[in-house]
């Protein structure tokens, strides 16, 4: 491929596995496009599934994947911890290679447009994509979840979609945007204490005074307290700056960090980044990694 766009959409449903070999059917139905991976949580009961092509197939499959989730997921019935509003939540398009952000803005923009206009769902574009300032952090747009915005949109201005009726059927809402790369990575506690998840969250990211590039909620999964975070800018600030915090933070509480976890796939540089500064290697360089020396031989 001379073009690579990733696609990494999010969809409210991490229980059926059925619903989601049938989503993912219709990813991989389209030509020349390949689904890299798949995330399930039943806690979350959210599903992200990663794939990547040349732009106009990637574009195809984020919308046929966007309209099989409509007809199989009832938000109106769903239970999950992670916040949604939406069948198919967020849909953004990361630009890989031989392909600039502004791109995966057309993209994002096209897409809304279609799918508003086909499916009949409300549209919110968001990061690079957005129409306005307000809208450029999910969080913003998906707050109250599905049943607030529900009760609010066609009424209160400030949830008129981009595209789409202003209303909300059982789908629900989508986000649609176009964003650099991102790490999903979540630190456990041994801890059941959701309070103490929440506390350190709030004190971990960015919009409540903590780490740059870092969004952050506290949720219960399995029975354990879970950080559940989203890294946007990896090099700003890296994982195990993160890591290192949340550490801390846990430590006031008399409590530890067990394990952490990266959901869907990840840049090679933010492992990269952790290892050095872990090892606190000094003038290191990336083509000192033998696999980088003999690629291509």
């Amino acid at each position: 491929m001379k073009q690579i766009v990733e696609c990494v959409p999010n969809f409210s449903e991490g229980q059926r596995k059925e619903v989601i070999d049938q989503i993912v059917a219709a990813i991989a139905s389209v030509p020349d496009v390949i689904v890299l991976d798949v995330e399930a949580d039943p806690d979350h009961n959210r599903s992200v599934i990663t794939f990547v092509g040349e732009p106009a197939a990637v574009e195809e499959a984020a919308f046929r994947s966007i309209a099989k989730a409509a007809e199989l997921i009832d938000l109106r019935q769903h239970k999950g911890k992670h916040p949604r509003m939406g069948a198919a939540d967020v849909v953004p398009f990361v630009p890989l290679r031989g392909v600039t952000m502004q791109d995966c803005v057309e993209m994002a923009r096209r897409l809304g447009k279609r799918v508003g206009e086909e499916l009949g769902i409300p549209v919110y574009l968001y990061e690079e994509a957005a129409t306005r300032p307000e809208r450029r952090n999910l969080s913003d747009i998906r707050r109250g979840e599905y049943e607030k915005i529900a009760e609010e949109i066609g009424k209160v201005p400030e949830r008129e979609p981009d595209f789409g009726p202003a209303r909300m059927g059982s789908a629900g809402a989508t986000a649609i945007g176009a964003r650099p790369p991102l790490v999903a990575f979540n630190v456990y506690l041994n801890t059941n204490s959701v309070e103490i998840a929440k506390t350190i969250a709030k004190a971990v990211r960015h919009s409540s005074g903590g780490l740059r590039y870092i969004k952050a909620l506290g949720l219960l999964v399995e029975g354990r307290a879970q950080v559940s975070m989203s890294v946007t800018d990896f090099h700003g600030t890296p994982l195990l700056r993160v890591l290192d915090l949340i550490r801390s933070e846990a430590a006031r509480w008399g409590v530890s960090v067990t394990e952490s976890e990266i959901v869907g796939l990840v840049p090679e540089d933010a492992l990269l980044d952790a290892a050095v500064a872990a090892l606190q290697l000094h003038r290191f360089k990336k083509d000192q990694i033998l696999e980088n020396r003999i690629m291509g031989l």
